[in-house]
């Protein structure tokens, strides 16, 4: 009997080596160990398209191998089966020219660039052929930045002028890819989102979309983007204020309640998360993976709290620039750079709100109470003006004119 035994344990030892060793002659070949059980699942999960991601995964170049299997092991199941060779190796060709030449892409680390630069979407949009054509009209505007932020603030600054669009409630639908936004010129603020994301990722910058499905302190959504530098994330959006972890929302943000999952701040993940992120539009989708990032942005409000309370001395001070003398409503604004200087010295400057940036996006200043401050721009012509502004107790509103 105990030879029986013997023999049973031996024979179904080799069984399993046997099975193991077909396992790996017909599973997917040119795939990191690491990603090769996730890849045989998601090939499985294609179905006639299964040879696409095969074909993929053939001629993907070796450096680049590791990153299309992250790709497939976490794709949804949409893309699985619909998605190309051709269009996948296009996204890995200019995504990993982004990373070879910038030197903050060359910086982070390979799971922050497998989840946060190479993916070719970040919510249930569109799968638009973006990569391409985005890396040639980014790299424009960063080639001759520093670091990161550097580049961040470039990309921020340009890409109204890039793309074409503006902010519209009047837009088609809300879950808009980077070109049907281009295409109608218009998109609120999850189409401007995934706009800027995809900006970022163009050139090697790690991006995400952050946002809340609904505000504890108004009815309604919002969305709005994050970028990774020096190993954290921080806030921006498609109209910055002017410096990152600033914005008009961030008095909202800081309200949010960690205990209702309706009220967190989410920030999207293209792996397996925490949770979903709420779609609004299509509350059944649950591919789009999310960070519940609630805590980060309740102490950034009470940060920015402290940091008030510590210039007690100071008000602030909102800046609007306008057409003309005579103009007063928000389609007259105009964006434009603006500097504040005290005496010689210069204090601060940033870009005036537009005329589709949300009424309350001003730019800000905190300035010191009964203090003389010049405020510098150019006009229409191109000619430099200085126009001085007293401060008083309270906060104001300064306004300027483009044409006077």
């Amino acid at each position: 009997m105990k030879y029986r035994a013997d023999f049973s344990r031996v024979f179904t030892a080799g069984l399993c080596a046997a099975v193991f060793l077909v396992f790996q002659a017909c599973g997917p070949k040119n795939v990191p160990d690491q990603y090769r059980e996730k890849v045989e699942a998601s090939l499985n999960k294609a179905g006639e398209n299964r040879a696409e991601l095969e074909k993929a995964l053939e001629m993907a170049p070796e450096g680049q191998k590791e990153g299309l299997a992250f790709l497939i092991s976490y794709m949804p199941e949409r893309d699985l089966k619909s998605l190309s060779s051709d269009y996948l190796l296009k996204n890995l060709k200019w995504a990993y020219k982004a990373k070879n030449e910038f030197p903050w892409a060359k910086a982070i680390p390979d799971s922050v660039f497998y989840n946060d630069v190479l993916p070719y979407a970040t919510m249930n949009e569109r799968r638009d052929d973006w990569r391409g054509d985005f890396y040639k009209k980014f790299s424009a505007v960063v080639r001759d930045c520093k670091d990161v932020r550097a580049a961040i603030d470039s990309v921020n600054r340009n890409i109204k002028n890039i793309v074409g669009v503006k902010y519209s409630t009047a837009r088609p639908k809300p879950d808009q890819s980077p070109y049907e936004s281009m295409d109608c010129g218009l998109a609120s603020c999850s189409g401007l989102s995934v706009l800027l994301t995809d900006a970022f990722r163009s050139v090697g910058i790690p991006s995400r979309i952050a946002g809340t499905p609904l505000w504890t302190t108004k009815k309604g959504n919002h969305n709005w983007n994050e970028v990774y530098v020096d190993g954290k994330w921080h806030f921006t959006e498609y109209y910055p204020s002017g410096t990152l972890d600033r914005a008009w929302f961030l008095g909202d943000a800081g309200k949010a309640d960690p205990s209702k999952a309706v009220h967190w701040i989410y920030a999207s993940s293209f792996k397996p998360a925490q949770t979903h992120f709420p779609l609004v539009w299509d509350e059944d989708i649950k591919y789009v993976h999310a960070q519940n990032v609630t805590d980060r942005y309740i102490n950034l409000y009470h940060e920015a709290n402290k940091e008030k309370a510590a210039n007690a001395n100071k008000v602030t001070v909102g800046v609007v620039m306008f057409k003309t003398a005579g103009c007063s409503m928000g389609d007259d604004r105009v964006s434009t750079p603006v500097s504040v200087y005290e005496g010689k010295k210069k204090l601060a400057s940033g870009t005036t709100s537009g005329p589709t940036d949300d009424m309350n996006n001003l730019l800000e200043f905190r300035l010191k109470k009964k203090t003389k401050y010049t405020f510098e721009y150019k006009d229409g012509k191109g000619l430099l003006v200085r126009q001085d502004v007293e401060v008083g107790e309270k906060g104001s509103q300064v306004r300027l004119y483009l044409n006077r």
